[in-house]
């Protein structure tokens, strides 16, 4: 194999030690909201400059709490704020694992689609005298078009026999 980008193996014990640390995050994260696009769309969003305005609203709204309506509940709004302030440093980390996995998941592909390649280029010049034309024919399905034709070849450093 010319490309090996990257080399993982899990053991049984890691993964379950993974999806266990992953159904502890879904159980303390269920009061998580999920919206839909309408919803997300039709939402006052919060910036930089909205955030610092939310900071000194709180820290007025706690002086002068008697000047707020009756209905406004200024301990939900501050936990409103401390929730937000508690959510961002592990949206963050989990964002980056995140990506993390998208890019091991892409270099893994990669190494896969890669090695295919390079097999498949040999197995077609000399899997013809090896008996091995079914086997080929099945793996060329990959380059034909919906209706049946051939499609573009695999680059050609792909095809290449190494």
């Amino acid at each position: 194999m010319s490309q090996n980008l990257i080399d993982l193996n899990f053991s049984a014990e890691s993964l379950a030690a993974i999806d266990a640390a992953l159904a502890t995050l879904e159980a303390e994260l269920a009061p998580l909201k999920g919206l839909d696009p309408g919803q997300r769309r039709d939402l006052t969003k919060i910036g930089d400059k909205s955030e610092a305005f939310c900071r000194q609203a709180v820290t007025a709204f706690s002086e002068h709490a008697q000047v707020l309506p009756r209905n406004f509940d200024l301990d939900a709004y501050r936990g409103d704020l401390a929730a937000l302030d508690a959510l961002r440093p592990r949206l963050r980390r989990v964002g980056r694992l995140q990506e993390l996995m998208e890019h091991t998941e892409m270099a893994l592909g990669s190494d896969l689609m890669t090695a295919s390649l390079e097999g498949y280029a040999v197995l077609k010049v000399s899997g013809r005298s090896a008996g091995l034309d079914g086997l080929r024919q099945a793996l060329s399905a990959r380059f034909r078009s919906r209706r049946g034709e051939p499609a573009a070849a695999p680059p050609a450093e792909a095809t290449a026999p190494a």
